[in-house]
């Protein structure tokens, strides 16, 4: 296989060209920004389904002590 010799000039551009590239501050803010609002919504969903849920579990507790006329 043929070695190529990489000069200082290529050796800048494709460091340039991998900074040109990556992310900057400001996109990460806004990434993670959007990101938590989206966990948020999830949140408020589950804690929602959750909370119907459990309130009904403890109805139907309520209403199996009583039959078993537990205190």
């Amino acid at each position: 296989m043929k070695k190529k010799n990489v000069t200082i000039n290529d050796l800048a551009v494709m460091v340039q060209k991998g900074f040109n590239e990556t992310a900057t501050k400001s996109e990460l803010k806004s990434l993670e920004t959007k990101m938590d609002k989206r966990f948020d919504k999830i949140e408020k969903i589950i804690l929602a389904d959750y909370g119907d849920r459990i309130e009904k579990l403890e109805v139907e507790v309520k209403e199996l002590k009583d039959l078993l006329a537990f205190k």
